[in-house]
């Protein structure tokens, strides 16, 4: 990680260039070059967990972000095997796959600025600028994974997967999942949702910040919104609600078991999976 006192100098300089201080296009704006590449090799992450687990969100870095941008033009960007160019963008894409110790399967896409550790597995899919992808996380095909997205360690990102980006507000705190889960297909999980660790999402689910989230594994049910808790089992429903054209089904997500902890992740999700019906 970044030495202190360099990062608070850096983020002194990009709040200056963020509120007028400067030009983001002229020379001042190396301190944005050098945000961008501390976030490519992992030196730099938009959000990180304080020491009582709770995440914070770095809102100059998206800053940063958002100043590249307006440093950059348009341009054809070659392949990585310097064929002809297929891409007419802003930002360059990832090369040193190998060098990270890094598995992409083409045509997977990680732009530079995004973190991708040892282990990482991109199948066919897409991984946005600012996002961190922790060691030996699967990004299956077609998933994607947006701007500033959090995904920890051992992570399974099912095909069809969306996690959801966000760069404004720059206060606004990314998507988050913990190490361990396992998001099964076409899930969504956007607005800054987090899922804490070993937490399995059923095919199909789909939350926002506003998604009731509801706990069945008591004898009443307890609805809460925008984090699912750790080793939780998680599947669509409907909840019936009341409108002035009669009622009507509204999606939610339910919380049918969990994990068990006496067992080994890839046992336990099988258990999961079997017991609780999730589809995957």
């Amino acid at each position: 990680m970044m030495a202190e006192m360099d990062e608070l100098e850096l983020q002194r300089r990009i709040e200056a260039l963020a509120a007028g201080e400067g030009d983001p296009c002229g020379s001042e704006g190396t301190a944005v070059e050098e945000v961008i590449a501390a976030l490519d090799e992992g030196r730099l992450r938009v959000a990180q967990p304080d020491a009582a687990g709770e995440w914070q969100t770095n809102a100059w870095i998206k800053s940063a972000i958002l100043l590249y941008f307006r440093r950059r033009q348009l341009a054809w960007i070659g392949d990585p095997l310097g064929e002809a160019p297929v891409w007419f963008d802003k930002l360059p894409t990832k090369r040193d796959f190998e060098v990270r110790g890094v598995r992409a399967v083409p045509p997977a896409v990680a732009r530079y600025g995004s973190y991708l550790a040892p282990g990482v597995v991109l199948m066919p899919s897409y991984v946005n600028i600012g996002a961190y992808v922790g060691e030996g996380t699967m990004v299956d095909t077609w998933a994607t994974v947006g701007s500033c997205a959090q995904i920890g360690a051992n992570v399974h990102l099912s095909g069809g997967v969306g996690i959801g980006g966000v760069l404004e507000p720059a206060h606004a705190r990314p998507v988050i999942i913990e190490e361990g889960a396992f998001i099964g297909s076409r899930c969504i999980v956007v607005e800054g949702v987090r899922i804490e660790r070993e937490a399995v999402l059923g095919a199909g689910v789909t939350l926002t910040a506003s998604t009731p989230i509801l706990d069945l594994r008591g004898s009443e049910p307890v609805t809460t919104h925008g984090r699912i808790p750790p080793r939780a089992v998680v599947i669509p429903g409907v909840r019936e609600r009341a409108f002035p054209a009669g009622k009507f089904g509204v999606p939610c997500a339910l919380i049918v078991g969990e994990r068990s902890a006496s067992t080994d992740r890839k046992i336990t999700l099988e258990r999961a999976l079997r017991d609780f019906g999730v589809s995957v």
